[in-house]
C-alpha cells in the first residue's frame, strides 16, 4: 500500500504543484473534503476552496513551480516529501498570504523549500499539511523586513 500511496502523491505533486499544472488533478485525486494547509496561508478545505486557492496563486505567479527533492517516505496512509520551488509575481494582486497582500505585478521573486505530509485515503489525497520556509518567502516578497542594524559592533 505504501508504494501505491507514493505513486498517488507523486502524481498529485506533479499535477498540482508542478508547471505546467493540471487543474483536473483536483477532481481526479483529491477527496471531496481535502484539507490543504501551509502556514503562509489560511487552511483550505474541500475541492472548491483548494481549486480557488491554486487558481488564484497561479494567476498571481504564472511561473509557479515546485518539485520534489529526494525520495518520498511512506508509512501506512502517510507520505512525506521534501520540495523546493517558487515563482515570480507578475500577475494580479494576491492577498492570500497571512502576512499581507501583494499589489498587481510586483515583480517579486520567491524561492524556498519545505516538507509536506500527505494523508492518502482510498487512493486520493485527503490532507496536505506542509511546513515551508515562510520567513525566506516573505522576506523575498517584501512582506516582512529584517530589523535595521544599529551599527553597534559589540
Amino acid at each position: 500500500m505504501s508504494e501505491q500511496n507514493k505513486d498517488v502523491v507523486g502524481r498529485w505533486f506533479t499535477g498540482f504543484w508542478g508547471n505546467p499544472w493540471n487543474p483536473s488533478i483536483i477532481e481526479e485525486l483529491a477527496t471531496p473534503d481535502i484539507v490543504v494547509h501551509y502556514p503562509m496561508h489560511e487552511p483550505k478545505k474541500g475541492r472548491a476552496a483548494v481549486t480557488q486557492f491554486i487558481t488564484e496563486f497561479r494567476e498571481a505567479f504564472p511561473d509557479l513551480n515546485f518539485w520534489g527533492v529526494g525520495d518520498l517516505v511512506a508509512e501506512g496512509d502517510l507520505v512525506v516529501g521534501r520540495w523546493e520551488g517558487g515563482g515570480t509575481h507578475t500577475g494580479p494582486a494576491f492577498s492570500d498570504f497571512r502576512l499581507g497582500s501583494l499589489p498587481a505585478a510586483s515583480g517579486r521573486k520567491m524561492t524556498f523549500a519545505g516538507t509536506t505530509v500527505l494523508r492518502v485515503r482510498d487512493g486520493r489525497i485527503a490532507e496536505e499539511l506542509g511546513q515551508e520556509d515562510a520567513l525566506t518567502a516573505m522576506l523575498q516578497l517584501g512582506l516582512i523586513r529584517l530589523p535595521e542594524q544599529s551599527g553597534y559592533a559589540g
